[in-house]
């Protein structure tokens, strides 16, 4: 199949904030509402691309905060692009590779740029990725609870919905007791714990303490840079690690198996850089039988629905933590809202990212809007 060319002719950015339906704590803190970016690229035949960027408010997770992402993508990423034509969405990486990091930045312009690509070309975007999958099994993310009560209380909740792993947050102080009681209660479940980069080797004794509870993994652990403690930690603990923070290209990635740090690979769009690193990463760990899923970022629904169209990849063979819109939000962007069922969530059919972004919801959280046109 002849694939059409695309043609960005006017972009609009927008900041949104919305308030989550509960706050959500994890080792770098407690959120109670979100503050992003999305972007809507459209081109001269009226198709309409849209792009979500993950970064916090905060730098926490990563460098990048919301502002940061404003900055990048006025004065550098969105000039790039105006009245350029693009044959595959993969030459934008390369017309930008100039740019350093910032890739939450990047994924903004690159989603959307995807997006428009499968629209212009009248299929749905998980195909034009190479996704297999007409329905993906997802899991759900669960934060750091003020009492063990209220924890096993959400985790049977979402154990009756059916979803397919229990991703529970752990810190320093509220780890080990913490996972033994959840075992205490619930033997079986599919679960895992994220530490989000809360401890260090210095560490090791209390992390070995938790091979004994059969999780499916520990994710980042040590540094959020680190990929060599990580080949340390790996080789004296039974439970598999998974890299998230250290994982931001497809050669952190290389590094990583070579050095054995991991034996899982959370990959999220917007820590990478878009589709097409992911695409990279993702076939590199297919390639030596490493499992890859799909991490969250608290997105609403443009973010939500690429991290379905990504997880539809083949070797995504762990649940991820794309949960439905109504387990985070008191209403979404997007019609209709991602819904899960019996722990599935179904490829969409339609073209592009498969869901229609409401504009007049998009323009009830709107606190910042700016357009460019090609002169």
């Amino acid at each position: 199949m002849i694939m059409k060319p695309i043609q960005p002719k006017k972009i609009t950015l927008r900041k949104l904030q919305m308030k989550l339906k509960q706050p959500f704590t994890t080792s770098f803190g407690t959120q109670t509402e979100k503050e992003f970016c999305i972007l809507e690229v459209e081109d001269k035949n009226g198709n309409i691309g849209w792009g979500e960027s993950g970064a916090l408010t905060f730098p926490g997770y990563n460098e990048e905060t919301t502002i940061t992402n404003q900055h990048i993508l006025e004065d550098f990423l969105i000039p790039s692009i105006l009245g350029n034509s693009y044959d595959h969405p993969d030459q934008f990486n390369q017309q930008i590779s100039y740019i350093r990091r910032n890739r939450m930045a990047k994924s903004t312009v690159e989603t959307a740029i995807w997006d428009l690509y499968a629209k212009n070309n009248g299929v749905p975007l998980y195909k034009v990725l190479g996704g297999e999958k007409k329905d993906i099994k997802v899991g759900v993310s669960i934060g750091i609870k003020d009492s063990i009560k209220e924890l096993l209380e959400t985790i049977e909740e979402k154990m009756d919905k059916g979803f397919h792993k229990i991703k529970v947050k752990i810190k320093p102080g509220k780890d080990v007791e913490v996972i033994r009681e959840i075992r205490k209660v619930f033997p079986d479940i599919p679960l895992m714990a994220d530490a989000n980069s809360a401890y260090t080797l210095k560490d090791i004794d209390l992390l070995k303490q938790l091979d004994q509870f059969n999780l499916l993994m520990i994710e980042q652990p040590l540094e959020h840079d680190d990929i060599i403690h990580h080949s340390k930690l790996q080789k004296q603990i039974e439970t598999p690690i998974c890299l998230d923070e250290s994982i931001c290209s497809y050669e952190d990635a290389k590094n990583a198996i070579e050095l054995g740090s991991c034996k899982i690979i959370n990959i999220k769009i917007g820590r990478v850089g878009g589709h097409s690193e992911s695409i990279k990463i993702h076939n590199l760990c297919k390639e030596h039988n490493i499992p890859v899923w799909c991490g969250g970022m608290l997105e609403a629904g443009i973010g939500r629905a690429h991290n379905i169209a990504i997880t539809s990849l083949s070797q995504f063979l762990i649940p991820g933590d794309t949960g439905p819109s109504q387990q985070y939000w008191h209403e979404d962007i997007i019609q209709p809202e991602v819904e899960v069922k019996n722990g599935i969530v179904q490829l969409p059919s339609g073209n592009g990212i498969g869901y229609t972004v409401d504009k007049e919801k998009v323009k009830k959280y709107t606190v910042y809007e700016k357009q460019f046109t090609v002169s």
